[in-house]
């Protein structure tokens, strides 16, 4: 019978420990992905900083685009 009861914990721990490392994987996932969609923010927004001609036309041009 105690066999019985280790056999069982032992099956938890394992699961328990595979449940927390699948956890990380997903957040570890989540992060990376947020980091790359930061990066591709703000290099568009330099270059359209760029190709506008600096950041007050870019402001302006965007105050034109919503207003009218």
């Amino acid at each position: 019978m105690k066999n019985a009861t280790a056999l069982t914990r032992g099956k938890s721990i394992a699961i328990d420990t595979a449940s927390v490392e699948s956890s990380k994987i997903g957040v570890g996932a989540i992060g990376v992905a947020s980091v790359l969609i930061g990066c591709w923010a703000v290099v568009c927004l330099v270059s359209a900083m760029i190709s506008s001609g600096g950041p007050v036309s870019l402001v302006s041009s965007y105050i034109t685009a919503i207003s009218g």
